[in-house]
């Protein structure tokens, strides 16, 4: 008797999900979120498969996938959008160490990364090995890493890994950075406020100082904290400014996991967050760019120093 066919299809959620469509569907999610793509961003089939240089029917079947999983959305004209950005899709994947299982390992790798125990190119064989992972944690953990930006696919099963900042010396160039140009895109001329994400980012912040700081980790803290710094910046319309954060974020990610204020310390760092966030909606633009200047050059000093206790 011949067995049935099992058809790779994600319509129906008992339906088998095949290798294939599982890795498009990851590569998408890796596409959004390293393309830090908008909620809304209408997703094309054939765009994606000459992207993914995959035909377009794995794309088809692979963005039903994530339709169930919520990372995209039917778009009003047919076809897909994003449901998901980029923290999100990478929060999905991160949701504290008393959630997450595999978080140590996560951080682990974010460790040997920085002191250079990883070289520039892995495996994914090699990284099971090192790590005592199942392919499915596995692909846990590598697409939350590559959404974050840290890691980028190979053709074939390779992985590399993107330059991040390493040395103190550059961290600290990174905060003199973000001391010139947070507090001057808050002033740009064409500082449009986008109230309902700022609104959603100060709710993020408020619910921090309320206690939920004391029950994630230091990398959903990281994601937290960077994205209300984003949603800012993005309000002042200057593409260039908005890059320039964009990058910086992503390389002192690993870094900053080491250099994270004590919680009572990042409590009150959150409240500015709130504060700096609640002069912006009620219109004191000049208030609330000094507020994040004298905000930024605090954390700068606190994360900074060097015999501070961590």
């Amino acid at each position: 008797m011949t067995p049935p066919t099992v058809r790779d299809d994600t319509t129906d959620a008992d339906v088998a999900v095949t290798p294939l469509t599982r890795q498009t569907a990851d590569r998408i999610a890796e596409y959004i979120g390293s393309s830090d793509l908008a909620r809304g961003t209408r997703l094309v089939e054939r765009s994606l498969a000459e992207l993914l240089k995959v035909s377009r029917s794995p794309v088809r079947r692979a963005l039903r996938l994530l339709e169930r999983e919520g990372v995209v959305e039917p778009a009003e004209r047919g076809g897909y959008a994003v449901a998901l950005v980029r923290t999100e899709i990478a929060g999905s994947a991160a949701r504290g160490p008393a959630q997450d299982p595999l978080e140590e390992v996560y951080l682990r790798i974010a460790a040997d990364r920085l002191d250079g125990h990883l070289p520039d190119r892995v495996t994914e064989n090699a990284l099971a090995r090192r790590y005592a992972l199942q392919p499915g944690q596995l692909t846990h953990l590598l697409r939350r890493i590559a959404v974050e930006g840290w890691i980028e696919r190979l053709p074939g099963y390779g992985w590399e890994f993107q330059p991040m900042l390493t040395t103190m010396t550059a961290y600290e160039d990174s905060y003199r950075f973000r001391l010139t140009i947070e507090p001057a895109a808050v002033l740009e001329p064409g500082f449009l406020l986008d109230r309902p994400a700022l609104e959603n980012v100060r709710a993020q912040q408020q619910r921090l100082v309320d206690g939920d700081i004391w029950s994630i980790g230091n990398a959903q803290l990281y994601d937290l904290n960077s994205r209300f710094h984003e949603v800012v910046m993005a309000c002042s319309r200057n593409s260039m400014f908005i890059d320039a954060l964009h990058r910086v974020d992503r390389l002192r990610r690993l870094i900053e996991y080491r250099r994270s204020l004590r919680r009572d310390r990042a409590v009150v760092r959150c409240t500015e967050h709130v504060e700096i966030a609640d002069l912006l909606l009620s219109g004191h633009r000049s208030r609330a760019a000094e507020a994040l200047r004298e905000h930024l050059a605090t954390v700068s000093e606190e994360k900074t120093d060097r015999d501070a206790p961590r």
